[in-house]
């Protein structure tokens, strides 16, 4: 006597394709989902957190910042740009000084052990980016950076 298929048995329909076809909000929110995996995992592998990558490169860039600027230009929330900040404290790469403008606020600044560090976290990122968009041609790339900042209204 034959056994009755289970549901689970059978392929599963692929219904994914036609919602990002329809929703684009949802294809860009899982993309988005899927590259900040990948970034959160590449980030682990090199022991620098992303949100403390991004913070070090910043201050690298710009100079000393409150944690408050820190926040709002990453797009990290205070409460866990507090906790980015304390670890780097920790490890030494940048120290928390009062702002001299603002004595009511503290300025962050890289060290120059920060500054090592994302010389060597900054390595890798080619290869990681080149593996993320690997499906993409340069074409493409360039294409989806200058859809992006339009979208993020940045000038590109």
């Amino acid at each position: 006597m034959a056994t009755p298929t289970k549901t689970a048995d059978r392929a599963r329909p692929t219904y994914f394709p036609q919602l990002a076809a329809e929703r684009l909000d949802i294809a860009l929110c899982r993309a988005s989902a899927a590259v900040a995996r990948a970034a959160d995992a590449r980030a682990g592998e090199e022991g620098l957190g992303v949100g403390q990558h991004l913070v070090l490169q910043m201050l690298d860039a710009v100079g000393p910042c409150s944690q408050q600027t820190l926040s709002e230009e990453l797009r990290i929330d205070r409460s866990v740009m507090v906790s980015v900040c304390d670890d780097l404290e920790q490890e030494g790469l940048v120290r928390r000084e009062r702002n001299p403008r603002d004595r009511r606020s503290y300025a962050v600044t890289i060290t120059d052990a920060g500054r090592r560090r994302l010389a060597q976290a900054q390595t890798s990122i080619p290869a990681f980016l080149e593996d993320t968009f690997q499906p993409l041609t340069p074409d493409e790339r360039d294409q989806l950076s200058t859809l992006l900042g339009k979208l993020l209204k940045i000038d590109t």
